[in-house]
């Protein structure tokens, strides 16, 4: 009983922001099931609304309407569409996430979600100026964590993970290749424009956007092997 208390506080000690950051995803979405959809649709984004609102912006004839509609390009990472759409997404934030509080710590952790986030919603925005589909789900932060990931394995060599449920023998460069792999499946879905009810070009951005971050101005990870160069 008491290992298993230390290994408890242990766990929130170190990872509880993301814990919780998971949680508050998982709240809002039966939420969003219990309460219908009046007080959340407005969080989604919708592309052809954000451009039309920054359009009025650049002539300066915005107003209380259109500046609503640019944070939504945040908002809209905490909902999701079904059961399944979070739960799918919050393993794989779980996975990656965790990766980077245990490298970076949980402020990096934060600070990427949030970038990637947005970002990836804009990407997806830019790519889809005229669709009026909204937009919702997580999974552009979770290619960013991804990218992030990639971006850290590349400058640095990195120990072998032990986040649930990947331990060793999983390398690092062996995971920086499925978060590429992933990316890449997504161009080519993006291209040939399939499934178009996926927010590919929000998992792009996300990705970009993650691994320009690790790989321009992260700092050296926390736990990376000693004795080696950046590089």
């Amino acid at each position: 009983m008491g290992l298993k208390m230390m290994n408890f506080k242990y766990l929130m000690r170190q990872q509880g922001v993301l814990l919780g950051l998971i949680g508050l995803m998982f709240l809002i979405f039966f939420a969003q099931c219990l309460f219908g959809n009046e007080w959340w649709e407005g969080g989604m984004a919708v592309p052809g609304e954000v451009v039309r609102a920054w359009n009025h912006l650049r002539s300066g004839s915005a107003s209380s309407v259109d500046f609503k509609e640019f944070p939504t390009l945040l908002s809209c990472a905490f909902l999701h569409g079904s059961f399944e759409h979070v739960l799918f997404n919050m393993i794989w934030f779980w996975i990656f996430g965790a990766l980077l509080v245990e490298l970076l710590g949980w402020r990096w952790m934060l600070g990427i979600f949030l970038t990637t986030a947005f970002f990836g919603s804009l990407t997806h925005v830019i790519l889809n100026r005229e669709e009026f589909v909204p937009m919702l789900g997580a999974s552009g932060s979770v290619m960013g964590f991804e990218g992030a990931y990639l971006g850290l394995a590349i400058r640095w060599p990195l120990p072998n993970p032990h986040i649930w449920p990947i331990a060793s023998p999983v390398s690092p460069a062996t995971l920086g290749l499925l978060a590429a792999g992933g990316v890449f499946m997504d161009y080519t879905s993006l291209m040939d424009g399939s499934e178009m009810s996926v927010a590919y070009g929000a998992h792009i951005g996300g990705f970009i956007s993650g691994l320009l971050i690790a790989g321009l101005i992260a700092p050296r990870p926390r736990v990376s092997i000693p004795g080696f160069r950046r590089f």
